[in-house]
């Protein structure tokens, strides 16, 4: 009963502070919707705001992880806090603090979705979509590019995770024994959801044959 009194606490503090916000960011009072972020973090999230920047979406989970459980409201109220401050960041034309907040709200909408997270706050499989369209064009790390592959490829969109793994084979993130374990992953797959990926079993069989064709396996 307590767990679930926090829980309905925390999601109604969020969706009233994220409505006040967007409010602020509209009348451009920037440094007043940072600060109720701020507030947020501190206070809502006992959170400490450098705390939440500093720390990587993966320690962020394991901090907000109990007896294996994982907070997920929480972690779904910093993606979603990280989401506005990115976009009022933008606003003062602090780029590289906007990208910040944004691949970090990106990889922890992600990991939400690995977690089946349930819907509290936000869907995080449409928030993970509408942020990797706001990055688009950006180059992203290699610890996101994993993630996002991983991403597609459980949503069975093998042809998105094809398309991140050359991404990672280029920028040397990834090595020809990764590739060639997803090439063979997807061969135990039924045809028919080969193709609903779009990646059908005979470019899967020439993306293995390329691999391997590289002679480093």
């Amino acid at each position: 009963m307590f767990q679930r009194d926090y829980m309905m606490r925390m999601i109604e503090q969020v969706t009233a502070a994220i409505g006040q916000v967007m409010g602020l960011r509209q009348r451009k009072e920037h440094i007043e919707a940072l600060k109720m972020i701020g507030d947020v973090f501190d206070r809502g999230l006992r959170l400490q705001s450098r705390l939440v920047h500093t720390l990587s979406d993966e320690d962020l989970v394991k901090l907000l992880t109990t007896n294996g459980v994982p907070d997920t409201v929480s972690l779904q109220a910093i993606a979603l806090m990280l989401r506005e401050e990115g976009g009022i960041r933008e606003d003062q034309g602090a780029e590289t603090e906007s990208y910040a907040c944004r691949i970090k709200s990106l990889a922890l909408h992600i990991r939400l979705t690995a977690l089946d997270a349930e819907e509290s706050l936000s869907d995080p499989a449409k928030e993970a979509e509408a942020m990797l369209d706001k990055l688009r064009g950006y180059e992203l790390p290699p610890s996101l590019k994993l993630l996002i592959a991983q991403w597609r490829e459980r949503q069975g969109r093998y042809d998105e995770a094809e398309n991140w793994l050359h991404e990672r084979l280029e920028d040397g993130s990834a090595g020809a024994g990764e590739a060639a374990a997803f090439y063979e992953r997807l061969l135990q797959l039924p045809d028919d959801r080969l193709v609903a990926g779009g990646l059908p079993r005979a470019e899967v069989e020439h993306g293995l044959a390329d691999i391997r064709e590289q002679g480093v396996l």
